[in-house]
């Protein structure tokens, strides 16, 4: 799904109320009513109590609107205005008389009656309707203690547009957020709903048609997309085909005491259809590679005194990787200099894709032109944030999206930043946000089974921006049956390979 900017957002809005005609209070009542919609389906069947909790802005005026459909249709609702009366939109004023002509009234915000409160905490929902997507610093004040009752009350709250406090165009919580059991956005997601402590802000996500003309939404450039289920698509195969048409992909990993990473990643590959997996290690461990794996090829190489790759091994196994399509590098390879050093000569000696993974990452540390001078190939490299920081990235201001996508624009490679909403960005500066997996996949060996998918998809030749983003939702999505079936705390990354078939045949083209 195409995520906007806040600045999109504002423009498409006046340009449907300034050059379209479409009167402001129009947008604003079909936005009210998306907001009464949800809270009339958390309250059931029938009306209950609510608070509406409205800015002086167009938010709030979402908010007034809201609280007057609510009232119409029989519910107990109170109004209250966190904010100056005389700072409020015209459109927000115009609310305000159509709710007194409903019966109802936009309240001060008395926080310290003890009355006011007790009520509030009879309430079935609560609605946030303080600030919008135009919030740029952090809550201070009468809206500060609203949110803290919203957070503190255990009643669940409705946001309108995007959790108060959440950073539109970041994820970043600016001090303190509304912790939203829903939201309800307008028109076109935004970064926030998604990524950073935004994402974990903004519970259910809505997107509603408030009325902005669609040649409007199609008009612009979104840079910026979700991948959802509908977006996952693997051709059918065709009746004569044979594993070569399926991929040749190597392997590069393990070392004493990380044999199961290399298993996971060539398991994974296998499972997500890889037509042929060769599997390279050193030569100490290889008999316990060799016993897991019955699908792939595994195979010895030179190895040093502590069981990790030797210098040797990259002439070793160059004329292997010449003959792949697409190498991965790096699960449980140990860090060494040695090993360092096998893999940035190999980074520069081969001219397949590349998917550097674990300590294939590590050692491009403080050797960035490596991996600059690679510009042109296809290079993936799929980092937690301590990974990504050794890299030079930088998360220390909350932004994870601009980061990774000016990671991947300075050094022309696929970055695929794990995480929460793990972010796939691209040397163009497109980037798509994955909405799949759960907690129970931070467990070792998850990002192992990860890497495999993305190398089988991009052997089998699928183009990277449709492979990779495809592969961290695939993922993802496994990990997501896993926890339905056995709960977050004993799934296993085993159970993750186990359940890729599954998910695989349901997005295959019939």
């Amino acid at each position: 799904m195409r995520i906007a900017t806040a600045e999109q957002m504002r423009e498409m809005d006046r340009v449907a109320i300034t050059e379209r005609g479409i009167p402001s209070t129009d947008l604003m009542e079909q936005a009210a009513a998306a907001i009464a919609d949800q809270v009339m389906d958390l309250v059931g069947d029938q009306p209950g109590r609510v608070v509406c909790f409205c800015g002086p802005g167009n938010n709030g005026g979402d908010g007034v609107a809201c609280a007057r459909l609510l009232l119409e249709a029989d519910f107990e609702v109170r109004c209250i205005l966190v904010g100056p009366h005389e700072k409020m939109t015209q459109d927000t004023r115009a609310m305000e008389v159509q709710l007194a002509a409903a019966g109802g009234s936009l309240e001060p915000f008395q926080p310290n009656d003890p009355d006011f409160a007790l009520w509030c905490l009879g309430c079935d929902v609560m609605v946030d309707a303080l600030f919008g997507i135009g919030l740029n610093s952090p809550l201070h004040g009468d809206a500060l203690t609203a949110v803290h009752m919203m957070n503190t009350c255990d009643i669940p709250v409705v946001s309108a547009d995007i959790p108060s406090g959440v950073e539109a165009d970041t994820g970043r919580v600016l001090g303190t957020a509304v912790q939203a059991e829903r939201t309800v956005t307008f028109t076109l997601p935004k970064v926030g709903h998604y990524v950073g402590r935004g994402g974990m802000c903004t519970g259910m996500l809505t997107v509603a048609n408030i009325g902005i003309p669609a040649d409007l939404v199609d008009g612009q450039e979104y840079p910026v997309c979700s991948v959802e289920e509908q977006d996952i698509s693997l051709p059918r195969r065709r009746r004569d085909a044979h594993k070569g048409d399926f991929g040749r992909v190597n392997i590069l990993g393990g070392s004493v005491g990380y044999t199961g990473a290399p298993v996971f990643a060539a398991q994974a590959a296998v499972r997500t259809g890889a037509g042929l997996v060769s599997v390279g290690v050193p030569a100490p461990v290889w008999p316990v590679v060799a016993s897991k794996l019955d699908e792939a090829m595994p195979y010895p190489l030179p190895a040093g005194k502590e069981g990790q790759l030797s210098l040797e091994a990259g002439e070793a196994i160059h004329s292997r990787l010449s003959k792949c399509g697409v190498c991965l590098i790096g699960p449980g390879l140990g860090r060494s200099n040695g090993v360092a050093a096998v893999v940035r000569h190999l980074l520069e000696e081969l001219h397949i894709p590349v998917i550097l993974d674990a300590d294939g990452i590590n050692a491009l540390e403080g050797h960035m032109d490596i991996l600059d001078n690679r510009q042109g190939l296809h290079t993936v490299l799929t980092p937690h944030d301590g990974e990504f920081a050794r890299l030079g990235g930088d998360l220390s201001h909350g932004d994870r999206l601009g980061a990774a996508r000016r990671f991947a624009m300075e050094h022309s490679c696929c970055l695929v930043l794990k995480g929460h909403r793990t972010i796939t960005a691209f040397p163009d500066g497109t980037a798509y946000i994955n909405t799949t997996g759960n907690p129970g996949m931070a467990k070792g060996g998850s990002g192992d089974v990860l890497a495999g998918v993305i190398l089988s998809l991009l052997g089998q030749g699928l183009p990277a921006r449709q492979a990779v983003p495809m592969a961290v939702w695939l993922h993802g999505a496994a990990g997501d049956r896993c926890a339905a079936q056995m709960g977050e705390y004993g799934m296993t990354p085993t159970d993750m390979v186990a359940a890729l078939p599954a998910v695989i045949q349901e997005h295959v083209t019939r």
